[in-house]
């Protein structure tokens, strides 16, 4: 007699695990009844995280989980659960980490074995169906997991005390003092040495944009000089810009490249990536000037604006490599599909766009202009953006890739200061009202009982927050601040970091958990300063509190900045690279270059000097707009300071020395 599977997902929200809610296999959620199931029938439990742009998680639930015969092996062997890694951040980070002290590389799928009580003892990532590429089938795994959990308890306990001990090391964060000032140019330097010097970018394939690791290294090319330092970010930018993991027809950047040049993609589109780029991108401009950089800002922009807003406004998550079941359909081209778009206007766009009969990739072509890279002149340039128009409108019959309409808090903080900050450089008033908009969503509809969530969708919130949400929104809040002048952005910034210190903060070691103290018991609760994909929570949290100690004069505020970096300033000897971002909330802490511009936002001679400082690239600006008569905090270097002869006047302050008063927009650009 075969059981019917019973699959549980039917009711989620999560795109990812509603994608699985038709397999054959008996699919929980994690929570309470998987496990409560597996410790009744001593069953190990199965663990399958992944997201829904994911192309190898699609392929594996191709092969395996709508397989009827491996989803009866699982469903009689397991308790199955399914995680969505961009719901549940908290439990991918735990799995993940496993996974790497088992000797792996992480990555999604994530395939684990566990106890009934959640302890991992083994894993991988993708299997195939059958023995390949050196991996042996899933359906093998299954049968050989099962039969050592159910003979050999010991090695099961072994294992999972092994893995227990190693994670409680990996998330035991290491204090050190406070770092030396020349710690970090020394640690950019190093990175440089890392850099591929003919594409850009560290390493070799498969190559991620890093934004992190670009941003810390351009921070230290601004802090010395270096131009060393500066050509490593801008070759990366102008390969990636130029190369195919961009989307040249409708903006914004893949996640990675499977390639060293830049030119296969791994097509899905994730929102934090381009929320960092816009970020990178927009620093280089105010640096250069270069044509390219403000383009991409432009058009990836544009494509957030057109494709990424989900319903109330906010910011969806991702965009999916597949669609028709094949990655990358959705962007690639034949030459004879270019030839009929483009007509007489063909030739000139295939030169310059590497478009030829047997295609770049696998027969077709993905658009890339890297073996041209330099922009033409003005009217060649409008050639190829109207081609690209022609060949955007007629994409856009496709069948599209799946879209993740999911918002995340932590995410959407990212893209929201993005917008913030390049709406106020570029002058461009409607990407702030965009980034206010979906502001507005997240601090007023993601929010239960005073407190925020981690994700909405479908009109339902879902899962607590994590350090993450908290840091990144509260960073949003204060770029909407210093673009709009609003004060209500301070106060949101100041209630959510009060919430972080009552909720999340490490009593006995410091620094901030990456949960709260009332969230979901799980086997740990994790507490890092590292980045990853994204920038880590703690080095968000501290450099937000850094800026609050400089607007508000409050010393707390510093103490705590402080205290966080010295938590983990111990890790620098371990791995300075993924650092960066504790990095930055230490260069901001001790070397903030506070402007006060004293004069009415709407003024025509405020307004030119908030011009003139937006046409600079200061990594470590505080900016104040403060009314005349209005007074600054009495530690402020500027207390005291106001208009001369009438005028709206800026004040430059580095420590506790400030400018001569600034009334002309040029003195204030060369004070910079």
């Amino acid at each position: 007699m075969t059981l019917m599977a019973s699959n549980h997902l039917a009711h989620e929200t999560s795109p990812y695990l509603l994608q699985h809610a038709d397999n054959p296999v008996d699919w929980y959620p994690w929570g309470p009844e998987a496990l409560g199931r597996a410790k009744r029938e001593n069953k190990p439990i199965l663990l399958s995280i992944g997201y829904a742009a994911c192309h190898w998680c699609h392929v594996m639930a191709h092969e395996s989980f709508e397989h009827a015969e491996t989803a009866a092996l699982m469903n009689r062997l397991f308790v199955n659960v399914k995680v969505d890694r961009e719901e549940r951040p908290d439990l991918d980070t735990i799995y993940q980490h496993a996974l790497q002290l088992l000797g792996q590389q992480g990555g999604w799928p994530l395939t684990m074995f566990l106890t009934p009580e959640g302890k991992p003892f083994w894993g991988g990532t993708y299997f195939p169906p059958e023995q390949r590429w050196g991996r042996p089938s899933f359906r093998d795994v299954l049968t050989g997991i099962a039969d050592v959990y159910r003979a050999k308890p010991d090695k099961i306990a072994e294992s999972t005390a092994g893995i227990a001990e190693g994670l409680a090391q990996m998330f035991t964060a290491e204090p050190g003092q406070d770092i030396a000032d020349d710690l970090p140019d020394r640690a950019a330097l190093r990175l440089v040495k890392e850099f591929d010097k003919k594409h850009g970018g560290i390493g070799s394939e498969p190559k991620f944009p890093n934004p992190s690791i670009l941003d810390f290294v351009w921070r230290g090319y601004k802090r010395t000089g270096n131009t060393a330092m500066r050509a490593a970010v801008t070759l990366t930018l102008d390969k990636m810009s130029q190369g195919g993991i961009y989307d040249h027809l409708g903006g914004g950047y893949a996640r990675y490249s499977t390639d060293a040049a830049w030119l296969v993609p791994h097509f899905e589109k994730m929102l934090y990536d381009n929320a960092q780029l816009i970020h990178l991108l927009l620093a280089a401009w105010q640096d250069t000037g270069r044509a390219l950089y403000l383009a991409r800002i432009r058009e990836t922009v544009g494509w957030v604006l057109r494709e990424m807003i989900a319903d109330g406004g906010a910011f969806a998550s991702s965009l999916d490599a597949d669609s028709e079941g094949e990655e990358g359909r959705f962007y690639v081209w034949t030459e004879a599909e270019i030839e009929a778009l483009l007509g007489t206007e063909a030739a000139f766009f295939k030169a310059h766009y590497d478009v030829a009969a047997d295609g770049n990739w696998e027969g077709h072509t993905i658009l890339n202009r890297t073996a041209r890279p330099d922009l033409l002149d003005d009217a060649a340039e409008a050639r190829l953006a109207r081609a690209r128009g022609v060949l955007l409108a007629a994409r856009a019959h496709r069948v599209r890739p799946g879209w993740d309409d999911k918002v995340l808090a932590d995410w959407n903080g990212l893209m929201i200061a993005a917008l913030a900050n390049a709406g106020r450089v570029v002058s461009e008033s409607g990407w702030i009202a965009a980034a206010q908009r979906a502001f507005r969503f997240v601090a007023e509809t993601m929010v239960e009982g005073g407190r925020l969530r981690h994700s909405w969708r479908a009109g339902r919130l879902r899962h607590a927050a994590t350090l993450d949400d908290y840091a990144n929104m509260a960073r949003a809040a204060l770029a909407l601040g210093q673009a709009t002048g609003d004060a209500g952005y301070l106060e949101a910034a100041r209630g959510w970091i009060a919430t972080l210190d009552r909720h999340y903060w490490d009593a006995r070691a410091g620094g901030y958990f990456f949960t709260a103290d009332d969230a979901e018991a799980l086997i740990l609760r994790t507490k890092t300063a590292f980045d990853n994909a994204t920038p880590a929570g703690n080095g968000i949290a501290a450099s937000v509190i850094a800026r609050l100690y400089y607007l508000t004069g409050e010393d707390a505020y510093r103490a705590r900045a402080a205290a966080i970096v010295r938590s983990f300033s111990g890790e620098i000897a371990r791995n300075f690279s993924s650092l960066g971002t504790l990095f930055e909330a230490h260069e901001l802490l001790t070397r903030a270059t506070q402007v006060v511009v004293v004069g009415r936002r709407g003024e025509a001679a405020t307004d030119a000097l908030l011009a003139a400082l937006a046409a600079r690239s200061v990594p470590t600006l505080v900016l104040q707009v403060v009314a005349p008569g209005a007074a600054l905090p009495a530690s402020h270097p500027a207390h005291g300071k106001g208009q001369i002869g009438g005028r709206a006047t800026a004040y430059v302050c580095v420590g506790t020395t400030c400018s001569l008063p600034l009334a002309d927009p040029d003195a204030l650009r060369a004070a910079l």
